[in-house]
């Protein structure tokens, strides 16, 4: 479904009507990056109110239209503590695990995992980190209280038994997430499992998309929502409920996702304006890498094999993305002047990080036009070394994976940019 109320939504969100846009077929053909800072008809963005009253809403209706779908509105969260625990991580932190509701009833419900830094000072706001994971929240924290998801969850996820989790999946993936060290750095972290917004896999009959269909609907149009645009805006729901603590700094929230799920935290970014800093880690095809590169996966792959991340538009591109009215350079700029970091590994090449590099410095012109610090770097770094400006970069040795050494680049990153 694209809105519940069609009309209303896209007067609140200044965002182009759909049948303002022609068929893939009578789009120009592009071979470089586009400029974010030229409207679709041509016309050179020219000042800040230009940018952020027509070229901002312009962009982020392009990408829904063409590429990832169409959000629906923001829905009312409900949450419900299934338990807490004061004492976890030997005392040093509050652990809630929370069911939260949305939408119209009957949307499956998603389980979020709070954990809080004890010590703080009276009345001091604490930095968040919305983090969305691969497995579940009993995955990142072996604690026998965490609630084990009850969505389908791929057969890869450790302790998983017919698709369904298990006990034996507890702690499976707390290295991923290292969510002592965020508690030692003084930051909180709020986490829930993607699945129980909507299955990674090719159908829409689970998850929140068929209770978001308009009455008589029975399947998604071709610029209705896929799964990347679902999972973000079950980020942007998160955050609905992260901010209702009173504890929380409604300034310093950044979300981080790997791959996939870096992707999600792209867009979730660029549409939604509370995020103020993302790490898309390793996010390339439809995320972080150009999709006009001509180094790793291509976006014909990406939809043949995930036809569900996208909507039925994006694979009208897959022979002609010089055909697409935007690029993931203009996905970044969107997020400006917030800080960005893109994240990668040396020997995950399908990712394309120097692609990654020139989408930054193709989102950079937008931080400079809107008088922010940008991309802090000319020539692609060195391996190892952090680029800690506010549009950041990094890539260690290794393959596609979060580990302990991405975190504490994370943590620099944000330390800095949030002025801790």
């Amino acid at each position: 479904m694209r809105r519940l109320l069609p009309a209303f939504w896209l007067m609140l969100s200044g965002m182009c009507a759909a049948a303002d846009f022609p068929p893939v077929s009578q789009l120009k053909s592009q071979a470089e990056l586009p400029d974010p800072l030229v409207m679709f008809d041509g016309k050179k963005v020219t000042t800040k109110e230009q940018w952020e009253q027509e070229r901002r809403p312009e962009l982020k209706a392009l990408f829904q239209h063409y590429m990832y779908g169409y959000l629906p509105a923001p829905a009312p969260v409900t949450a419900k503590v299934e338990s807490e625990k004061s004492d976890i991580l030997k005392g040093k932190a509050t652990m809630r695990d929370v069911t939260l509701r949305f939408g119209p009833a009957g949307t499956p419900p998603v389980g979020v995992l709070v954990v809080m830094p004890n010590q703080r000072e009276a009345g001091q706001k604490i930095p968040m980190w919305v983090g969305i994971n691969f497995c579940g929240n009993h995955a990142v924290l072996d604690e026998k209280s965490i609630s084990l998801p009850k969505s389908w969850m791929p057969k890869s996820c450790a302790g998983c038994v017919d698709n369904q989790a298990t006990d034996a999946g507890r702690g499976t993936q707390a290295a991923n997430w290292n969510i002592e060290m965020i508690i030692d750095r003084g930051y909180g972290i709020a986490l829930f499992y993607y699945g129980d917004v909507d299955p990674d896999r090719p159908d829409f009959s689970d998850g929140v998309h068929p209770f978001f269909l308009k009455p008589g609907q029975k399947e998604l149009g071709k610029h209705d929502w896929g799964s990347i645009a679902a999972w973000a805006y079950g980020t942007h729901r998160v955050i609905d409920y992260v901010l209702t603590d009173p504890a929380v700094d409604p300034k310093r929230i950044a979300v981080v996702g790997h791959s996939r799920l870096g992707k999600t935290a792209l867009l979730a970014a660029a549409l939604d304006e509370r995020v103020a800093l993302v790490i898309p880690h390793q996010a390339g095809c439809g995320g972080t890498a150009p999709s006009r590169g001509k180094i790793g996966e291509p976006v014909k792959r990406i939809n043949d094999v995930f036809p569900h991340w996208f909507n039925d538009t994006f694979p009208e591109f897959n022979e002609q993305t010089d055909k697409l009215p935007f690029d993931q350079n203009c996905l970044v700029a969107l997020c400006a002047p917030r800080p960005v970091l893109l994240s990668n590994a040396v020997e995950d090449s399908w990712a394309n990080p120097n692609g990654q590099f020139d989408v930054l410095k193709s989102a950079d012109p937008v931080y400079r036009f809107l008088e922010a610090e940008g991309l802090e770097a000319k020539d692609f770094p060195e391996t190892g070394k952090l680029v800690n400006s506010r549009l950041g970069y990094y890539i260690r040795e290794g393959k596609h994976s979060m580990i302990t050494e991405d975190w504490r680049v994370f943590l620099d990153f944000a330390d800095k940019q949030f002025g801790k």
